[in-house]
């Protein structure tokens, strides 16, 4: 484990298990296992649920309802990363598009992804959308978390150059060749999503689910989920460096978080509507 000037010199295999060269693939990566541990957990939970009754549909149809979660999730998220972050390479290089080894997937696109899915789910078995997504938003925080642990072991997405104590030197920031010494150290701005994306909000969509009448009021959960998950992405943010050009002095992931915002905020004040209707 090396230090430079004080601050640790990432150098964390992306690698669990290494194939051989001349294989396509170079092995079994952490992230590859972050999606797949995300998964396990959620399907976990709907089996645990369903045998108590508590979902919005017949436990018969779990795994359909987790299929088309996890293809909303990757063919979301690729093509997200793809036409919201680097268009400009993948039109030129369009067969990379199906290259996910090497990585590039977008959160903001996975959520596209999800509410699509969901929704082909809830108009084939006409069941009412809102639920569904009530019943996936307090879970989404554990996919969050695991997913930016495998980018801080990547040593993607990394932070802003900062002297703060806890900066990390990331070598994949600077070009080949640089000697150590002279890379800036940065913000882990994973770990700071990870923490804020993942562990808060889960315990805060937790405590909404279990301490309050959320679930009363259909697509208010999700309303609160999207509103506190635009803020907290566009305030952590601040710390990561761009890794796309950025639109109105901001950042790619801070510009489509006020549509999650406005989003979210529409959800709750429909949700509020339709109470007092019914009141």
């Amino acid at each position: 484990m090396a230090h430079v000037s004080g601050h640790w010199v990432h150098d964390i295999d992306p690698c669990v298990v290494h194939f051989p060269k001349s294989w396509p693939i170079h092995g079994v990566h952490w992230y590859g296992l972050a999606y797949l541990f995300s998964f396990l957990f959620l399907a976990g939970t709907l089996r645990f649920r369903g045998n108590r009754g508590r979902l919005p549909f017949p436990r018969e149809r779990v795994d359909e309802f987790l299929g088309a979660v996890v293809l909303g999730v990757l063919v979301g998220g690729r093509l997200g990363y793809v036409f919201l972050y680097d268009w400009s390479f993948f039109r030129e290089h369009f067969l990379e598009i199906f290259c996910i080894w090497n990585g590039g997937m977008a959160s903001h696109g996975g959520f596209l992804g999800i509410f699509f899915a969901l929704f082909y789910f809830s108009a084939k078995h006409e069941i009412p959308l809102l639920p569904l997504l009530d019943l996936l938003v307090p879970l989404a925080p554990v996919g969050f978390f695991f997913g930016r642990i495998a980018n801080f072991v990547n040593g993607e997405v990394y932070g802003r150059i900062s002297s703060v104590p806890w900066a990390i030197i990331f070598p994949h920031a600077s070009p080949g060749g640089v000697p150590i010494e002279t890379i800036a150290p940065r913000h882990p701005s994973q770990l700071y999503e990870a923490l804020f994306e993942g562990i808060v909000l889960f315990i805060y969509a937790q405590w909404r689910l279990h301490c309050g009448k959320v679930l009363r009021w259909p697509g208010r959960l999700t309303g609160e989920f999207l509103l506190f998950y635009g803020i907290v992405r566009i305030a952590v943010e601040c710390f990561r460096e761009p890794d796309a050009p950025t639109i109105f002095s901001m950042t790619r992931g801070q510009f489509y978080s006020l549509f999650l915002i406005g989003i979210g905020f529409f959800f709750v004040r429909t949700a509020k509507r339709c109470s007092l209707r019914r009141d």
